[in-house]
């Protein structure tokens, strides 16, 4: 009878040996992960990622999660080293996936995670590269065109206004090429950010050809011809031609907006 419960107890102690191993894969990890993060726990759903990329570091999926979870849990603008390392450990994970033979969807999503974060901690180059990254995975995808812009507009704006600063003007004035100091920010503005705008320009049309109805686009429009139109100094026609597309783009926004507030398809762009 002592042999029998003893033999007994051998094969309960394998069984649970064998069931934990058995358990304990990758996608068991994963899916424990995902749990944990539907609930908002993502403390725990790091560490069941974390374990999920041990156990099958192929596991491009548990990658993805792992990443994403990291940038949960990152805030954009706030300077820290602990949000830093959030930052980089994301953007190692998302590495792995565009390094591996993971599909286009995860690639796509990995260099557009990637840009996001460069972004957010201003490597503006950095998050220009993985935006056209993203691009030549899916160039159908009108999101890095208009991030894109958005990027090329705050390379533009920040130091155009610190320089009008410096001139003491007024919002609404523009920069006049028969004032000197005026004209010497204006000229050198010009050789720094013209082709930011150009590109700039091309990016949100791009993205707007691809959602007609991107009215985010049509905002950023708007102020990169007001970019342009400040630094014409030397062609007011052209200045004015802009103030009005601008213009036009801020009627164009608003519209859309409407449209889609009301549940209506708004009217497509007139070119």
């Amino acid at each position: 009878m002592k042999l029998i419960s003893g033999a007994f107890a051998v094969f309960l102690l394998l069984l649970f040996v064998f069931d934990s191993a058995h358990t304990q894969t990758s996608e068991n990890e994963l899916n424990l992960g995902v749990e944990a993060y539907k609930n908002s726990h993502y403390e725990e759903a790091i560490q069941h990622f974390r374990k999920a990329t041990e156990l099958d570091p192929a596991n491009t999926r548990a990658h993805m999660y792992l990443a994403t979870a990291y940038v949960s849990q990152y805030i954009p603008g706030v300077d820290t080293q602990d949000n830093q390392n959030l930052a980089d450990r994301a953007i190692e994970q998302y590495q792995y996936v565009l390094n591996s033979d993971a599909d286009q969807n995860s690639k796509t999503n990995s260099a557009k995670g990637v840009a996001y974060l460069y972004l957010n901690t201003k490597k503006f180059d950095a998050a220009k590269e993985y935006y056209q990254k993203a691009i030549g995975f899916e160039p159908t995808d009108p999101e890095p065109y208009y991030s894109i812009g958005v990027v090329d507009w705050t390379l533009c704006y920040q130091p155009r206004m610190e320089a009008r600063a410096r001139l003491g003007m007024r919002p609404e004035q523009n920069l006049n090429a028969r004032i000197p100091a005026q004209a010497k920010v204006c000229h050198e503005l010009s050789a720094e950010n013209s082709h930011l705008i150009e590109e700039g320009m091309d990016s949100l049309n791009r993205a707007i050809e691809l959602r007609p109805d991107y009215d985010d686009a049509m905002a950023y429009m708007n102020l990169m011809y007001r970019e342009r139109a400040d630094l014409e100094c030397d062609d007011l026609p052209a200045r004015a031609r802009d103030l009005e597309n601008a213009d036009h783009w801020v009627d164009k926004t608003l519209e859309v907006k409407k449209a889609k507030a009301s549940g209506q398809q708004p009217p497509p762009e007139q070119k």
